[in-house]
């Protein structure tokens, strides 16, 4: 598998290589004189760890919200929901509008008070101060190894965007890919990496909206690309948002939608949202209550519209580009050596003339680079603060662990160059991702949200959930591979991430009720009922006044949107 997926991108390197010009060429260096100068700004700002690693809680929500989202818009976006979208087509929008917006809603609305207000510099801070220490070393651990993991998807991706661009071999593309990323990251920490996604945001906004558009009238408008669709496999059902079988493997209807909103909507998005610091570490960053609130409800406008600009150019590619049709048609096993990860740099190779490929080139480069910057910068806060100052070097001078932080960001980088192989054996990335997010975040959700609002639930509690429900996600992946469960499609990781929630939820349970609960006074703050709801409200003075910067009010709005779009592409 490794070696095809390798070949794969070869061919695509060096058979079909991206015909970029001078031009081309030109803009994708004054693209990097940006990101780099950007880097190199931050750096005179960074004076204390907290600089490094949160940029000293002093960046507006606007800013915050952008990044909040361009942190996620890298290869899971980009490439895997476009590959997504040419396999699957329509069902792809669930990834958005079910296993997105309402997940970043709560997490704006209820959850941001929790994490803002305890001052916690990370979420496994918050799991130390709700569970203990045991609970606080085992997600310290497994979020540090997933962001190893999704790092070197986005590195590898970068890395095959140089590939295609230059002829260069695939190790040496890596290395450079990983070398661009650290120099920024290392640099400016945070504020770094936040800015910058910012920049990242309008530049893949750029390059994809009229790759979009060309690719729609390449294929005949609207009503061409339907036509097309319904003609190929998989036929009217990928232009449909539900009931979505073939993305869940489930050949019942009532089945595939409970898997969508159970596996995917709850569990999977809930617990990606809500708990993965890549993205609340953003939030974190902002200068006020409101202001962290606020940052994933603006995320989520733009979060609702993104698929029109990812997963049509996938739909489009999987019906326009003959390798890849031929691909789809021989049902995944075909086409000349591409795969579904290959659809947007395929319909960018056809349809791009010079100069608008640069702006593209650029666009796709900032996705992946964003990505990768966000795993780079949440794994140094959480080795630095919750491993290593915890557990190993105790009680030194602030300089020494904004020190150690650079150093974790060259050892993140460089562990993210190997787990980058491990992302070339998937012909699909959504799969191996949503796999990663079944094993890490679905327990570690389970775990924030009964503790959250269960006095009851205990320290011993929260590290044994944790870690039998991560096992038992990891068991339904081994049945599935085995061929003991028949699970196709991405149904493996929805199934492992619910029994990975129901398990975790059974043990917590059954835990706590035969061990002490902490008192409730050291619980203030931490669990619903007994905060006082003063501490949970944030300010609408000063810089917070106006009724558009009211959360509540932002995340009704989001989700009336969000049911609409769901009603009218259903």
């Amino acid at each position: 598998m490794f070696t095809g997926r390798w070949a794969a991108t070869q061919v695509l390197a060096q058979g079909q290589l991206l015909d970029a010009n001078a031009v081309d060429f030109a803009l994708l260096a004054l693209y990097f004189v940006f990101v780099l100068g950007i880097g190199y700004l931050a750096r005179r700002a960074v004076s204390t760890s907290l600089d490094f690693f949160l940029s000293g809680r002093a960046l507006p929500a606007w800013v915050t919200g952008l990044a909040f989202i361009s942190a996620n818009l890298g290869a899971i976006e980009i490439i895997g929901m476009s590959a997504n979208g040419a396999e699957y087509g329509m069902p792809t929008m669930h990834y958005f509008w079910i296993g997105a917006v309402p997940a970043m809603l709560f997490l704006g609305v209820v959850m941001m008070p929790f994490y803002y207000g305890s001052k916690v510099r990370s979420v496994p801070e918050f799991m130390l101060r709700r569970f203990g220490r045991a609970a606080h070393l085992v997600n310290g651990i497994s979020f540090a190894v997933a962001q190893v993991l999704i790092a070197g998807v986005n590195l590898y991706l970068l890395a095959s965007i140089v590939n295609a661009l230059l002829g260069w071999p695939l190790w040496l593309s890596v290395l450079l890919a990983a070398a661009i990323v650290l120099s920024y990251t290392a640099l400016g920490g945070l504020s770094a990496a936040i800015y910058n996604e910012v920049l990242q945001f309008f530049v893949i906004v750029a390059a994809l909206l009229p790759l979009t558009i060309i690719g729609l009238v390449k294929v005949g408008g609207v009503q061409g690309l339907v036509e097309k669709v319904s003609a190929g496999p998989g036929g009217a059902e990928q232009l449909s948002a539900w009931p979505g079988n073939q993305l869940t493997g489930f050949d019942n209807s009532v089945l595939s939608v409970v898997g969508l909103v159970f596996g995917l909507g709850f569990v999977l998005s809930f617990g990606y949202w809500t708990t993965n610091f890549v993205e609340v570490q953003r939030a974190m960053a902002s200068k006020s209550m409101s202001a962290a609130q606020r940052t994933p409800i603006i995320g989520a406008f733009p979060k609702m519209f993104i698929p029109f600009i990812v997963i049509i150019p996938g739909m489009i590619a999987a019906v326009l580009i003959p390798e890849l049709a031929a691909f789809k048609q021989a049902g995944g096993s075909g086409g000349g050596g591409v795969d579904y990860n290959d659809a947007i740099l395929l319909l960018m190779r056809d349809l791009l003339p010079n100069g608008i490929l640069g702006v593209a080139l650029a666009g796709l480069l900032a996705s992946f680079m964003a990505g990768m910057a966000a795993n780079l910068s949440s794994f140094n806060t959480v080795f630095t603060y919750d491993i290593w100052q915890s557990y190993v070097v105790r009680d030194r001078a602030d300089g020494y662990y904004l020190s150690m932080g650079r150093w974790v960001t060259v050892g993140a980088t460089l562990a993210a160059v190997g787990t980058a192989f491990i992302a070339a054996g998937y012909s699909n990335l959504m799969d191996y991702l949503q796999q990663l997010f079944s094993f890490f975040n679905a327990p570690l959700f389970a775990t924030f949200i009964l503790g959250m609002f269960w006095k009851r639930m205990t320290p011993h509690a929260g590290w044994a959930g944790l870690v039998l429900g991560t096992v038992s996600a990891v068991v339904v992946f081994g049945l599935s591979e085995t061929g003991v469960l028949d699970l196709p499609g991405q149904g493996a990781s929805f199934v492992g991430a619910g029994v990975a929630f129901v398990v975790d939820i059974v043990v917590s349970v059954v835990v706590s009720l035969v061990t002490r609960p902490k008192p409730a006074a050291e619980l203030v703050g931490l669990v619903y009922g007994l905060t006082p709801r003063a501490s949970l409200q944030a300010s609408t003075s000063g810089e917070d006044a106006g009724w558009y910067r009211r959360p509540g009010l932002l995340a009704g709005i989001a989700l009336v949107l969000i049911i609409a779009l769901n009603i009218i592409f259903g």
